[in-house]
């Protein structure tokens, strides 16, 4: 059975959660412009940077706040309704209070795009995203490249698409100045407004919360989380191949132990009493377990990490193709 964007906004302002479909909105392919080499040569780059900077989840932010504007309902023509357009390197979207910090994540790809200047940004952002999941130990997640570049400031989203972890001043998530209003007195349908506003359902929110096993918030950015934890203080934190390091930035708070690990800990830490207080526990997590909708799938990848990955990568995939217009590839 198959929703419309229409249906699942109005499935936002109810009461009974459902998993919604997903929706692209991708556009027919044009003529050839990347060939396999130059993306090819740019993956092994971003490699070589993540592995130098352990920079992965500052890039999968990059990416999914760039590939979170977009907007199922809105029919003009390309890239109107946001997405994956790389529109996110442009001003006054990279200064959206949202993607605070971003700017520096931006600069880390420049080279990226330098060497490889017929691979478009968009896709340097979204191979950013999945390369540092798979670095992490997380799944490989099947991408698809090609994607056309934004390609001026006025191709920007507007402020106010992206999700917030905890509700503002009034005791209310969200706002009215996005493509469309995601205002709810209660954080998981805040995150349905939002996410169906995508073309996303409720599998997909669960299982893309669950990245958040990956990184760090920080203050000066979210407005979220401490200076630094005994698990961000420069002291040596595990990588996925069973090493440590201690070559990262220091400060922000992690949501589990070993956070540049990508794997199923965000689920089974959540409703963990004993774990560390200087771990992070936001209501938009906590809402994952305690809604009818949300709580199945949250349930599901706290016992199998291989339900999460299989999950997980299908979402991702989806979020990154989100609005893109692709090109063939030669």
């Amino acid at each position: 059975m198959k929703f419309s964007c229409a249906l699942l906004l109005a499935a936002a302002t109810g009461t009974q959660a459902f998993t919604a479909p997903l929706n692209t909105g991708a556009r027919a392919p044009t003529a050839l412009s990347v060939k396999q080499s130059d993306l090819d040569g740019a993956h092994s780059m971003i490699q070589d940077i993540i592995k130098e900077k352990n920079c992965g989840p500052v890039l999968v932010r990059l990416a999914w706040h760039d590939s979170g504007t977009h907007d199922c309902n809105i029919s003009e023509e390309w890239p109107k309704a946001g997405g994956a357009i790389a529109s996110i390197r442009f001003e006054p979207e990279i200064n959206h209070g949202a993607n605070a910090g971003l700017s520096g994540a931006v600069k880390i790809l420049e080279p990226v795009k330098e060497a490889f200047p017929d691979v478009s940004y968009a896709d340097i952002f979204q191979m950013a995203s999945a390369t540092g999941i798979a670095m992490a130990g997380g799944p490989k997640i099947d991408m698809k490249y090609g994607r056309v570049d934004a390609t001026s400031p006025d191709q920007c989203s507007p402020e106010g698409n992206l999700p917030d972890a905890e509700a503002g001043d009034e005791g209310t998530f969200g706002g009215t100045s996005g493509t469309a209003s995601t205002v709810d007195a209660s954080g998981e349908w805040h995150l349905r407004k939002v996410f169906y506003r995508m073309g996303l359902g409720d599998e997909e929110i669960v299982a893309l919360s669950g990245a958040h096993t990956f990184g760090r918030a920080y203050a000066d950015r979210s407005g979220l989380g401490a200076e630094k934890t005994k698990f961000t203080d420069g002291t040596p934190t595990k990588l996925a191949d069973g090493s440590t390091t201690d070559k990262y930035t220091v400060g922000g708070s992690p949501w589990v132990e070993d956070w540049l690990v990508f794997d199923n800990s965000y689920f089974t830490t959540i409703t963990d009493a004993s774990t560390d207080e200087e771990l992070l526990k936001l209501t938009s997590d906590k809402v994952l377990f305690k809604d009818a909708g949300f709580k199945p799938f949250a349930e599901k990848f706290a016992k199998s990490n291989e339900d999460f990955f299989e999950s997980y990568a299908s979402a991702h995939k989806a979020l990154s193709e989100l609005g893109s217009k692709f090109e063939a590839i030669e």
